[in-house]
């Protein structure tokens, strides 16, 4: 029960819509996270979720064929926000007794558990690959994978729907997304990337799979810190980097907005990750 009262759910299942609009489905910094959709297809079932836990609100937007019914669908959803949940108490680096606080504590080592493993490897590579301006172990009260373990269980729950029988999606925390397949309307998932400051023309891509990974652009500030000085990192007003993974692109998107401009060299025209912007101050 006390788990239940920290965790706030919402679902709405979606009717099919009498008019067709080419406006963006998603909108990540923007105080409205979904946009009406165009006509929905006969054979189709679409439905969005909103469940919080104690690090982070997820919204899953599935659409998913009709063959797998309202009960298969729910349980595919089910089962990721479960997996979301599950995330949450066992690595959340707020919770006392989580994997990620034992291993701040010297309690247990990173290769105590398998997940863990790998949630510290990629951390380590993403130090590595950002010239150690991600750097989760340069965080004030020890190791700390902040963004990329949201990335990464966002890539786990999209996984589970995957599993389910459901190949058209979008899961988004905050700023950041997987999308996969195609929206409601039958197209390619239409985002709109905000800024912050409001005034600029928001940057519309569309999409059929990969991730968006953000910092800054829902507004927050001094969220993130300068691994090499530990102040809070501001030659930035905001970054967004897409790519297939968002546990990485997430990852790349803090360390460029806390290195700022020399950030841009890590990424190449063979990179698999590539900056949207990075929004000077």
């Amino acid at each position: 029960m006390r788990i239940e009262d920290r965790t706030r759910a919402r679902t709405r299942w979606v009717d099919q819509p009498a008019h067709v609009s080419r406006r963006p489905d998603l909108r990540l910094g923007a105080r409205q996270l979904l946009d009406r959709w165009g006509a929905v297809a006969s054979d189709r079932l679409t439905v969005t979720h909103t469940v919080r836990t104690s690090g982070a609100e997820y919204t899953l937007v599935l659409n998913a064929p009709d063959w797998l019914g309202r009960r298969g669908v729910g349980e595919a959803l089910a089962d990721a926000v479960a997996e979301l949940r599950a995330l949450d108490l066992t690595y959340g680096p707020a919770r006392p007794e989580s994997l990620v606080s034992r291993l701040r504590r010297g309690e247990i080592g990173a290769d105590s558990y398998a997940p863990l493993a790998d949630l510290v490897n990629r951390c380590a590579a993403m130090r590595a690959a950002t010239d150690g301006w991600f750097d989760a172990w340069a965080v004030p009260g020890g190791f700390d994978p902040g963004g990329l373990l949201n990335g990464w269980a966002v890539e786990r729950a999209a996984a589970r729907l995957r599993a389910a029988g459901v190949h058209d999606y979008a899961v988004v925390s905050g700023a950041d997304l997987v999308v996969r397949g195609h929206a409601p309307h039958g197209g390619p998932w239409r985002i709109a990337v905000h800024h912050p400051d409001g005034g600029t023309t928001p940057l519309v891509l569309e999409m059929t799979a990969g991730a968006i990974g953000t910092s800054g652009v829902s507004g927050r500030r001094d969220h993130v810190v300068d691994p090499h000085t530990g102040e809070p990192a501001r030659q930035l007003a905001a970054a967004t980097v897409v790519g297939p993974d968002l546990s990485v692109a997430d990852a790349y998107a803090t360390a460029l907005y806390a290195a700022g401009p020399v950030g841009l060299t890590w990424f190449t025209d063979q990179s698999r990750y590539h900056p949207l912007f990075a929004g000077a101050r």
